[in-house]
Parts: structure tokens; C-alpha cells; sequence
């Protein structure tokens, strides 16, 4: 018998036997589907964290403020203190002290309530410079960002986040609009594109001023002569770690610090919450992914088992087929050319429906799934091995099967 004769002969016993192939193919169709949905919920994860880490802006450096200490010993948490001034972003920006800094963006904050006309809105108020929308990485939807000269000249203008102009103006053009703030009215003269749905709601809900703007004529208080934090951007990937180690060294020198472990600052990167973050996704990916494996170990020995089965259904026609001349390898092939036909068969099945899951899943749920070709091929090959480990054991029994004991069964 050749291998077009067994496999013929292999797909003739499937299909004598429709029901019971279809539930051993279905036991491997759901677990090759939860393990291709699985770890595209994975690395879905994973890149919407990514998305939302790189919303902050490019090789980019938050330097915080440290914690503060109130009179009766109560000490706040880190970013409480009040210990980041401009003088300091100042002193990053310049390429003598710093050089692998390519810009540097101060900002300020707090909330406000913008009013346009009958219409108002809390949101929050940044005060920065210029770069920092390069810097945050973000772009303008239309209209214009804040200036150098509008930082200059304390201008009454405003940058909004898309939220922000839709509850203020709805579908109209905010752009030559005014709002009011504090009593002081602004001139909206851009509105920011938004970061998209993955990135945190905040970053579309905000309205940008110059930050001269801000400390001297809307927020007032500790925000005349601090900032609430300082975005550095390194000048590439590569020099991330030297921009790390200029900031770090020229605020220690501008605070009279002596030792890093007295800073009264704290720096993060982009990289430490990009690691973290993954390493929780990959964590759960790979307890998911046992759970499917289980799936998969429960879909293999389905397979034994309807091999075990048709192995004893058949016996008078193994017997048969060798007391004709057949040689054990012939007979082991043909249960094993069986066994992988089910296997492929629920591989290719439970990639289908893995693929169609990929694409509706997310409207169900708020995470993206990320289809993973690798991993769905690696699937159907892992079917495929399934059948051929799990109807081994079948397929070598059949062959050992002595040919007189074969016919003598009833």
C-alpha cells in the first residue's frame, strides 16, 4: 500500500465515523483557538502599553519633584514637594552642561474651569513652553501652538485638548474663540490632535498656556517660582542613559546635593515602565497560555482515545490486512496518517476561528487582540503534533497485532 492508498484509506475512516472525528477535532479546535486568542491578548496588551508610554513623548525623561514634610511630621508622597524650579529647566537646556539632551519642556499644572459663553468645562491647566509639544510628542489638529514671543509677552492664549474644544464649542471651531479662566479671558489659537483611544483620556482632556502665562496670571501660589514636573528628552535611544546621568548630576549641582540618595528629586524613564509593565502582560500571557496548553493537552488525548477505539472496532481488518502481506509499518502509518489528519484538521479549524475571535473580540471587550502569525502557524504545527504523539501508542499496537489472534476475534 502507498501513501496515497493510506491516506485515502485514513480519510475513509474519518469519515465513516463523522460525529466522533468531529468531537476529537473539536477538543483540539478549542485549544488551538484559545491559544492563538491568548497570546494575541498578549501582545495586544503589550502594545497598547506601548502606545500609551510613547504617547508621552520620544527617549523621554519626567523629572518629578520629591516629597514634602508638613509641620506636624505628616510627609507627602513623591511629587508633593515644591523643590523643581524653571531655573532648573533652564540648566538642562544648555548644551554645555548637557549635551545629549535635546530639548527640555517645564511644565506646570493645575485645575480650571474654562467658560465659553453659557458653556463651561473643568479641566486641566498646563503651563510649558514651546517645545513641549515636540517634546510630549504630540501634534496640532489645526490652528497653532503656544510661542516663543507668546511666552515673552505673558499672551492671553490657550492650546486645547480635543475633549476639552468638544465640550466648550461642540462641533464648532474653536480657533479665534474666547474663553475665560480665573476671570482672565484667552484666545484659543490651536487645538492638539488626539493621542488616540488606547492613551489615557487625560492627555485629550487638557488646555495648554505659556507657562509665564500660567505662573503670573491664571494659577498663582507655589507656581510663581516652581514647576510640577520637567520633560527632558535625550537626543536618541542610545544616549538615554548619559541624558539620565547629565540630569540627574546637573540638579543634584544646581540643589547643592551631594549624593544622589539625598535628591529631593526623582527621575523616570520611559524604558522602567515599559519593563514593568511587560513583565505583568507577559506574566499573565503565559498563565493564560497554560491554561489553553490544558486545552490542547485535553484536545490530544481525545485523539488517543478515538484511536484507541477505532484500533479495536478494526481488529478483524488488521488481521486481514496482514495475514494479506501487510507489514507493521504499514498499519502503523495508516493510524498515524489518522491521527495527524484530525489533528491537522482541528489545527486549521481552531486557526480559522482564532482569526475570526482576533477580529471580533475587541468590540466585546476594551482590549485590542494582536494577531500573531508566528504564533498561529506554530499552532496548527503543534495540532499536527498532537495527533502524531497522542496515536502513536494506538497506531503501534495496531501493528503488533498478531494476525491469527486478529481473525479469531468476534
Amino acid at each position: 500500500m502507498n501513501w496515497l492508498d493510506t491516506v485515502r484509506t485514513g480519510l475513509e475512516a474519518i469519515r465513516t465515523h463523522r460525529l466522533r472525528s468531529g468531537l476529537t477535532m473539536l477538543g483540539i479546535l478549542i485549544g488551538i483557538a484559545a491559544v492563538i486568542l491568548t497570546v494575541g491578548l498578549g501582545e495586544g496588551a503589550q502594545a497598547q502599553v506601548r502606545s500609551q508610554i510613547n504617547a508621552l513623548g520620544t527617549n523621554l525623561l519626567i523629572v518629578s519633584p520629591g516629597s514634602s514634610t508638613s509641620t506636624t511630621g505628616i510627609r507627602g508622597g513623591f511629587g508633593s514637594a515644591s523643590t523643581l524650579t524653571k531655573a532648573d529647566a533652564d540648566a538642562l537646556a544648555s548644551k554645555t552642561t548637557a549635551p545629549d539632551i535635546a530639548a527640555v519642556a517645564p511644565a506646570t499644572q493645575g485645575q480650571g474651569t474654562l467658560v465659553a459663553g453659557s458653556t463651561n468645562w473643568t479641566t486641566t491647566v498646563v503651563g510649558t513652553t514651546p517645545s513641549w509639544l515636540h517634546v510630549r510628542a504630540r501634534t496640532l489638529d489645526s490652528g497653532r501652538f503656544i510661542t516663543s514671543t507668546d511666552e515673552q509677552q505673558t499672551a492671553a492664549v490657550v492650546v486645547l485638548g480635543p475633549s476639552t474644544a468638544s465640550e466648550l464649542f461642540g462641533g464648532r471651531s474653536p480657533i479665534g474663540q474666547t474663553v475665560t479662566l480665573n476671570g482672565i479671558p484667552l484666545q484659543v489659537v490651536g487645538v492638539l490632535a488626539s493621542t488616540g483611544p488606547s492613551s489615557n483620556s487625560n492627555n485629550d482632556d487638557t488646555a495648554v498656556v505659556p507657562y509665564s502665562t500660567a505662573t503670573q496670571r491664571l494659577l498663582g501660589g507655589s507656581t510663581r517660582t516652581s514647576v510640577g514636573s520637567i520633560f527632558v528628552e535625550a537626543s536618541s535611544s542610545s544616549t538615554l542613559s548619559a541624558a539620565y546621568q547629565e540630569t540627574q548630576q546637573e540638579l543634584l549641582a544646581m540643589h547643592h546635593i551631594a549624593t544622589p540618595t539625598g535628591a529631593d528629586f526623582t527621575i523616570t524613564t520611559q524604558q522602567s515602565l515599559l519593563t514593568t509593565a511587560n513583565s505583568v502582560n507577559k506574566t499573565l500571557t503565559v498563565l493564560l497560555g497554560g491554561i489553553a496548553g490544558i486545552s490542547l493537552l485535553v484536545g490530544g488525548i481525545g485523539v488517543m482515545n478515538i484511536m484507541l477505539v477505532s484500533v479495536t472496532e478494526r481488529i478483524r481488518e488488521i488481521g486481514l490486512r496482514k495475514a494479506l502481506g501487510a507489514r507493521p509499518g504499514v498499519i502503523r502509518r495508516q493510524f498515524l496518517v489518522e491521527a495527524s489528519v484530525l489533528g491537522l484538521t482541528g489545527g486549521v479549524l481552531g486557526a480559522v476561528v482564532g482569526v475570526v475571535g482576533s477580529q471580533v473580540l475587541p468590540h466585546f471587550i476594551s482590549s485590542p487582540v494582536a494577531l500573531s502569525p508566528t504564533a498561529t502557524a506554530a499552532a496548527i504545527a503543534i495540532a499536527i503534533a498532537i495527533g502524531l504523539s497522542f496515536g502513536v501508542y494506538p497506531a503501534t499496537r495496531a501493528a503488533r497485532l498478531a494476525p491469527i489472534d486478529a481473525l479469531r476475534m468476534e
